[in-house]
C-alpha cells in the first residue's frame, strides 16, 4: 500500500470563491498528506479556516503563520497521526511547518514551505538552513520553494519572462539562479520529480488562475525534495491538471506516492 502526498500554493488564501474549488479537488484526490502554502487569513479567529477546511477533507492540520501573511500547513488524514510539530517563521521570509508522522518504515517528516519568491541568495540561504534542520532518513521538503532546477536549461525561458518576474531568478552575475536546489540537493535532498515524474513537470501558470506573467515561459517552482532513502520509496510524481486546478490558483498541484510499508 502506498501513501499519497500532495503539495499546492493556492494563492493568497484561495478568495473570491476559489476556497470551495481547492477543497472540491483535494476530496476528490484524497491525499493521505497535504502541503499548502499560501494560506492567508488561515489563523485569524484562532484558525476557524483552517479547521473548516481540515474538517471538510477529514484531516487534521498543523498551520505555522507568516510575518508576511502567507500561512502554510501540513495536514495528515486519519489513520495517520501527528506525533509531533513545529513552526519555523523567523529564519524564513514565510514560514516552515513541519510535522512527524509515524508509519510502518518509521517516522515520516514532512516539511511545508514556501521559499523567499524575490531575493535568490535569501532563497539559497533558506533552502540550505531548513535542509541542515531536517536530516532524518524519512524527510521530505515540499512546497513552493521559487526555485529553478539545476538540470534544466533556463536562459530563452527566463527571457520571455517581464523584467521584474525575470531578474528573481538570476543570480548576481546574470546567470539562472538555481541555487535553492542545488543547496538541498548538497545536503542529500533528492528531487522527487526528478526521481519519479511523469510529463514536464511545470507547475506555474495555470490556463485560468492567474499568473499569467509566465504564461509564456511556464516554470517548475513547487519541488518535493526528499532524502535518498524516501525518494527510494517514490512513484508517480505528476502535477494534476484539468477541471478546478486550472483555475483555483495561478500553481498547479504536485502529487507523489510514497511506498512506507516496509521499515527503514
Amino acid at each position: 500500500m502506498t501513501h499519497s502526498l500532495l503539495t499546492w500554493n493556492i494563492k493568497t488564501g484561495a478568495g473570491g470563491g476559489r476556497l470551495d474549488a481547492v477543497v472540491a479537488l483535494l476530496v476528490r484526490e484524497r491525499p493521505d498528506i497535504v502541503a499548502l502554502q499560501e494560506l492567508r487569513d488561515f489563523q485569524r479567529h484562532d484558525g476557524r479556516r483552517m479547521r473548516e477546511v481540515a474538517d471538510a477533507l477529514g484531516m487534521v492540520a498543523h498551520l505555522a503563520p507568516s510575518a508576511f501573511g502567507q500561512p502554510v500547513a501540513v495536514l495528515v488524514r486519519p489513520p495517520l497521526t501527528i506525533a509531533g510539530r513545529s513552526t519555523v517563521r523567523w529564519r524564513l521570509h514565510h514560514a516552515a511547518a513541519a510535522v512527524e508522522v509515524p508509519t510502518p518504515a518509521g517516522p515520516l517528516t514532512v516539511v511545508s514551505t514556501h521559499l523567499n519568491p524575490f531575493r535568490p541568495y535569501r532563497r539559497q540561504r533558506e533552502a540550505g538552513w531548513l535542509a541542515h534542520r531536517h536530516r532524518a532518513p524519512l524527510t521530505l521538503i515540499a512546497g513552493d520553494l521559487n526555485a529553478l532546477d539545476p538540470d534544466t536549461a533556463h536562459t530563452e525561458r527566463l527571457a520571455r519572462l517581464p523584467e521584474l518576474y525575470r531578474r528573481r531568478h538570476l543570480d548576481r552575475d546574470g546567470r539562472p539562479d538555481t541555487a535553492a536546489i542545488g543547496a538541498l540537493r548538497a545536503a542529500g535532498f533528492v528531487d522527487v520529480w526528478r526521481a519519479a515524474g511523469e510529463g514536464d513537470g511545470l507547475t506555474v501558470p495555470t490556463t485560468k488562475g492567474g499568473g499569467q506573467e509566465f504564461s509564456n515561459a511556464g516554470m517548475r517552482l513547487d519541488y518535493v525534495m526528499a532524502r535518498p532513502e524516501l525518494a527510494a520509496r517514490a512513484s508517480h510524481a505528476r502535477v494534476i491538471h484539468g477541471d478546478e486546478a486550472e483555475w483555483a490558483s495561478d500553481h498547479y498541484p504536485l502529487a507523489v506516492e510514497l511506498d512506507l510499508t516496509t521499515p527503514y
